[in-house]
């Protein structure tokens, strides 16, 4: 396996040494960014608002567009409020902070992100998702009603696996329960409309937070919170807040015009989704889920064999440096049709030899 060393963007054709690669790999799940319209969007954004917006948003000249994004994205969310930030990480972390100084109890899932954990606390990364529900289920029979804190992924994107939470309703009618979710990997591509998981978690018996990156799916370099206004109200009152310069407001102000571009993306991802996993259901070695676009494959050797017939996928060891590569195929709203034939073409050959 090569590192590729780039002096180009990432798109889903890369020339590299004088050999012209398919790029299934990244986290760009829409493939907004290579849309020209919506490039064309963000150079009118850049040219209304600036490059960058260094100042905090406590700062008495402020831009409207934050607000708006604001609005509009806890509404579509189905959420009170939202508070929108300069990173994913930043987000997940400035909302730990606040909650995590409430609870009694703080369970955290194996695989939540780095964002929202505690420094004191290290999940198992090997221990299944399905283990720890059950586990979380026991403890919440033998304690006495307390105040209990949840943290976990929305997705697992490494197992391309969705998590289902349904179950933490029997934890919410014995105790006081909050849940902080990082929706890094849902934004854009799980359930039908762009703005994650919220929608659906709020209706469980508990206090509902989350977070993540939008700069994955939605391709916005900025994070963002989901939450009840006084959770929102709290959070603005923290120094990391008030300390952070936020981000480039032309980007949001692209986000807002270009819902049309978003659902064709979508609908193009969904597409594209639908005809990989039909295509490799059968295959032995491939594993992945149609509504999620990272597909896991087991064999070592596919990674070198793919890259010699002029495909990119991911492979890097995991959980440690130690451990085996984990291996995986990124599906993009971006790929073209003949892209994916191609691709399912060399993974048919290689799982029957």
């Amino acid at each position: 396996m090569n590192i590729f060393n780039l002096e180009q963007k990432i798109d889903r054709l890369i020339d590299y040494q004088g050999k012209t690669y398919r790029y299934f790999s990244g986290t760009s799940y829409l493939g907004i960014g290579m849309v020209p319209e919506f490039q064309e969007k963000i150079v009118e954004g850049l040219w209304r608002y600036g490059l960058n917006h260094g100042q905090s948003r406590g700062n008495n000249v402020r831009l409207a567009v934050y607000d708006e994004f604001e609005a509009f994205f806890a509404d579509s969310a189905q959420a009170e409020s939202s508070l929108v930030m300069s990173s994913g990480y930043l987000t997940g972390t400035a909302a730990l902070r606040l909650l995590k100084k409430e609870e009694s109890e703080i369970w955290v899932a194996p695989d939540t992100h780095p964002a929202i954990l505690p420094l004191d606390l290290a999940p198992n990364p090997r221990q299944s998702f399905e283990d720890w529900k059950i586990k979380c289920l026991e403890k919440s029979e033998n304690l006495p009603p307390q105040k209990i804190l949840i943290l976990g992924n929305a997705v697992d994107p490494l197992q391309s696996t969705i998590h289902d939470y349904s179950w933490i309703a029997r934890i919410g009618t014995k105790h006081d329960l909050t849940i902080l979710i990082d929706d890094s990997h849902a934004f854009g591509v799980i359930g039908e409309s762009l703005f994650g998981t919220y929608s659906k978690l709020k209706k469980l018996p508990a206090k509902v937070v989350v977070s993540g990156s939008i700069g994955k799916g939605l391709g916005l370099p900025a994070g963002i919170i989901l939450c009840d206004r006084a959770t929102k109200d709290e959070i603005l009152n923290l120094p990391i807040y008030g300390g952070a310069s936020p981000c480039s407001p032309g980007y949001l102000q692209a986000f807002l015009e270009s819902q049309d571009l978003y659902l064709a993306q979508k609908k193009k991802l969904s597409t594209n989704c639908d005809l990989f996993y039909q295509e490799t259901i059968k295959l032995n070695g491939i594993l992945g889920n149609p509504e999620f676009p990272v597909f896991n494959y087991f064999e070592e050797t596919w990674v070198d064999k793919l890259e010699q017939s002029g495909f990119i996928t991911s492979s890097f060891p995991y959980p440690t440096a130690k451990d085996p590569r984990l291996n995986r195929i990124v599906i993009s709203g971006f790929h073209l049709k003949n892209d994916l034939e191609l691709l399912i073409e060399k993974l048919i050959e290689l799982s029957s030899t």
